[in-house]
């Protein structure tokens, strides 16, 4: 989760921060009421925990805005005036298949600081900032993607359009021109990205009237317009897939730079299908929370100045509570608003993205009113639990297992091709699911088979003593669909085949399989990872529901395991499938 440190220097910049909107001296100790714990403190740093659900708290100015709201400094929902800047963005037909969205304002006259220090503080922090929405808001750009210029160095009017991979321009922090190709496939951020634009011909970029780039997004901006210690006018972009992402970044970014004394000025869109908007647009949002619901939540029956004062808190505003008359005749959902009863009237800053449900807002209210000031009582709502299938079949796998002296182990789900194919002989069980940015070659795609993860655990223990013996049930996926296996694996000496067949012949059993019906095929030489003539595939119902036997010692060999081995692998939604529940 994004973290952000408030060393001494921030610290100073908040109080500055604050100084412009004249309320003095406002320190965080709101934050843990809020949900945001402090995870270090000392005299020059505060660490704070900012959990993704409040992207409004991911920037320092953001975050003493938030302070002075919630301390009873600040008192309106949203003060951001914003002017015309008679600067327009034209957007071309063929971005409609491509990145559709764009959003843009300009902020003048910001103040960055009064020496290099501050000013290198700021531009640092913008950066920070614009990364946090991108990994929260943006998830990791895909939906939206922030673009932040010096005005100076930009002519407008702006294009946005699409070129093909051969086009060429420096980006941010190269010297030398790139193709569009050369970017997505030699600059860090380029590769970083460049799964964002798979199977597209076309690229989208935003252009000046000079012809020159301002930005190749969700990739990277071209270098000219770079924002550096002389910048107080800036010209902010969010392009991506998703609006509610990209308005939420726009004024977020916007938010930020007007909390240090900048002006915010709006820029007209002209749409991809010709439709002509304005943005941003700082009007706030209204939301309608039934009574009864906020009662039936927090367990109090709060008055309306109570409401009131603890939507203040959160920077919302209570605009009236009265009877219901234009709702539902009677209560279908959860949250709606019955004719005849009470409902509070609540308007919320739009840069609120996380609010989406009327249970958000009550989420608020009872932050503002203190976790700690809500009775301690049971809840009301009783329901009768009632297990799924599934968890019968599994407990009674793990029965079976440790009745014949297996332990449970849990491993991860990620693996690689060398461990699950190559080095078990086994062929791919359908399309596998591969990790796009691996952090190790270890762990480079999603499991389809759980023995090879009982190996590497194996292998990690080869140095105790003998026997061990680990099973685990778990899952895997097969064509991007999850699906639940269970294998087993013992290294112990004095045993072999015919242990192995009695575990399985036990787990079939305990499924409720009659052994009689049950068929062992013999795996062909080379096939899996068994001794030719020890390993057997297990056929029930004329399906073949596994494999067991002795691992050969090439194979062991490939995990760095000495001790002879004997292990099988099931796939249970077959086994349950195939075998009536012997319990219904």
């Amino acid at each position: 989760m994004p973290t952000i440190s408030l060393q001494h220097s921030i610290l100073e910049r908040i109080q500055r921060i604050n100084n412009f909107a004249h309320r003095g001296d406002i320190w965080p100790d709101f934050l843990p009421e809020i949900g945001c714990p402090v995870e270090d403190c000392s005299e020059d740093e505060i660490e704070i925990e900012v959990f993704p659900d409040r992207p409004d708290l991911l920037s320092h100015e953001t975050m003493a805005r938030a302070a002075r709201s919630f301390l009873g400094a600040h008192q309106t929902v949203s003060d951001v005036e914003v002017e015309s800047s008679g600067i327009r963005v034209e957007v071309d037909s063929s971005l409609e298949n491509v990145r559709p969205i764009i959003l843009a304002a300009v902020v003048r006259g910001v103040d960055t600081g009064s020496n290099d220090s501050e000013k290198d503080a700021f531009i640092q922090s913008l950066m920070d900032h614009q990364e946090k929405l991108h990994l929260t808001l943006g998830r990791k750009r895909s939906l939206s993607s922030i673009g932040v210029h010096d005005l100076s160095k930009i002519e407008p009017p702006f294009r946005y359009e699409t070129v093909d991979g051969g086009y060429s321009f420096v980006p941010l922090a190269s010297e030398n021109e790139m193709s569009i190709a050369e970017v997505l496939s030699g600059h860090p951020k380029g590769i970083e990205y460049a799964h964002l634009m798979d199977h597209m011909e076309r690229f989208p970029i935003i252009l000046d009237s000079n012809g020159d780039i301002l930005s190749f997004p969700p990739i990277i901006n071209g270098d000219h317009t770079t924002v550096n210690q002389g910048t107080n006018d800036f010209f902010i972009d969010v392009t991506g897939t998703d609006y509610r992402a990209c308005e939420a970044c726009l004024l977020l970014v916007c938010l930020s730079l007007s909390e240090l004394g900048g002006k915010v000025e709006s820029v007209e869109i002209t749409g991809w299908d010709g439709s002509v908007s304005t943005t941003p647009n700082f009007e706030s949002k209204t939301h309608r929370v039934p009574g009864n619901l906020v009662e039936g939540i927090l367990g109090v029956k709060l008055g309306e100045s109570e409401i009131s004062e603890s939507i203040a808190r959160m920077g919302g505003e209570l605009i009236e509570t009265r009877t219901v008359t234009d709702g539902s005749e009677r209560a279908e959902r959860w949250a709606d608003c019955v004719v005849g009863e009470m409902e509070h009237i609540v308007s919320m800053p739009r840069w609120r993205s996380d609010i989406m449900h009327p249970v958000d807002i009550i989420e608020d209210i009872a932050i503002g009113f203190g976790y700690g000031n809500l009775p301690r009582k049971m809840s009301s709502v009783h329901i009768d639990a009632v297990p799924l299938k599934s968890s019968q079949i599994n407990r009674r796998i793990r029965a079976s297992f440790r009745a014949v002296g297996l332990q449970e182990t849990q491993s991860l789900t990620l693996s690689n091709k060398k461990d699950q194919f190559e080095a078990m002989r086994w062929k791919e069980n359908g399309a596998p699911s591969i990790i796009s940015n691996p952090i190790t070659v270890d762990h480079t795609m999603m499991r389809q088979f759980i023995l090879p993860s009982l190996l590497r655990l194996l292998s990690s223990n080869r140095h105790h003593e003998l026997p061990q013996r680990v099973y685990e049930l778990g899952e895997v996926v097969h064509n991007s669909q999850n699906r639940t296996r269970a294998s087993w694996a013992c290294a112990e000496v004095g045993s072999g085949f015919a242990s192995a067949k009695g575990i399985s012949q036990a787990l079939i059993r305990d499924m409720g399989g009659d052994l009689e019906e049950v068929e062992y095929l013999p795996m062909n030489e080379g096939e899996g990872p068994w001794i030719t003539g020890r390993g057997a595939r297990v056929i029930v119902g004329g399906e073949e529901v596994g494999q067991f036997g002795e691992l050969d010692p090439e194979v062991s060999n490939e995990f760095g395991l000495k001790s002879p081995i004997h292990g099988g692998e099931f796939d249970v939604e077959r086994l349950a499938r195939i075998i009536p529940d012997p319990v219904l």
